[in-house]
């Protein structure tokens, strides 16, 4: 997963489905401040490409980045000189210190592959918030909303570069399967390369379970960013 050939046509094929990760950021930041106004810490976990927490050093005084996939961590770290972008895992991770916000976007921890490891990575993301800090997690699909057989495809065109990519989800015991194909044209000629995603159908009580027993208080707010909503909660 998350290899160099993806991690260079990334961010091109879902800008194209009019991904906005700007005002994704300026959302969850509102978020944040309505629950502490005072926040001017961030931790962004899985940050991948950087580019949340690119839009994140615009309105938080100091920023931080997790990310495990070392092809991403390099864009990343390329793209915001100046910003610790630390390498980790979601599961177990120690930087020493506390944030206002930890946030984790985009279904990452939908790639965690049972309920124990879900759990760690709340408690994890909830021990790196101060009191009263604001835990933001974007969940993958819940089990009653896989659909089988689910085709997604995808047309994207940037600085000489044309992708096209096309999935194709089954259900694989309690987890969504993706098999992705990509298709890489630019002056060089046409490369192809396929990427299987595996992720959890973790249910909202497992969700809402995990952040209580992480310390942290939870509502889930359906719908924004991407249709899955959002899990947000106040360390106790």
């Amino acid at each position: 997963m998350y290899g160099q050939e993806l991690a260079t046509v990334y961010e091109i094929f879902y800008r194209s489905r009019g991904k906005d990760w700007t005002a994704e950021a300026e959302d969850v930041t509102r978020l944040v401040r309505t629950r502490m106004p005072q926040a001017q810490t961030l931790l962004d976990v899985a940050c991948g490409t950087g580019a949340h927490l690119t839009a994140f050093r615009e309105h938080f005084e100091e920023v931080e980045g997790l990310e495990i996939a070392p092809p991403m961590l390099d864009l990343a770290r390329e793209r915001l000189p100046g910003t610790t972008v630390h390498e980790g895992d979601m599961r177990d991770f120690a930087l020493e210190r506390t944030f206002d916000a930890v946030v984790c976007m985009f279904c990452a921890i939908g790639y965690l592959g049972t309920v124990a490891e879900m759990r760690a990575a709340v408690r994890a993301m909830s021990d790196h918030l101060s009191p009263g800090g604001v835990l933001v997690i974007e969940p993958w699909w819940f089990p009653e909303d896989h659909i089988e057989g689910y085709v997604a495809g995808d047309l994207g065109q940037e600085d000489g570069l044309t992708v096209a990519r096309i999935s194709h989800s089954t259900l694989q015991g309690r987890a969504t399967r993706m098999e992705v194909r990509f298709l890489v044209g630019d002056s060089a000629g046409i490369r192809e390369f396929t990427e299987i995603d595996v992720l959890t159908l973790f249910t909202k009580d497992e969700y809402t379970q995990a952040f209580i027993d992480a310390d942290c208080s939870v509502e889930y707010l359906p719908g924004a960013p991407t249709g899955r909503g959002l899990f947000v909660g106040i360390r106790h």
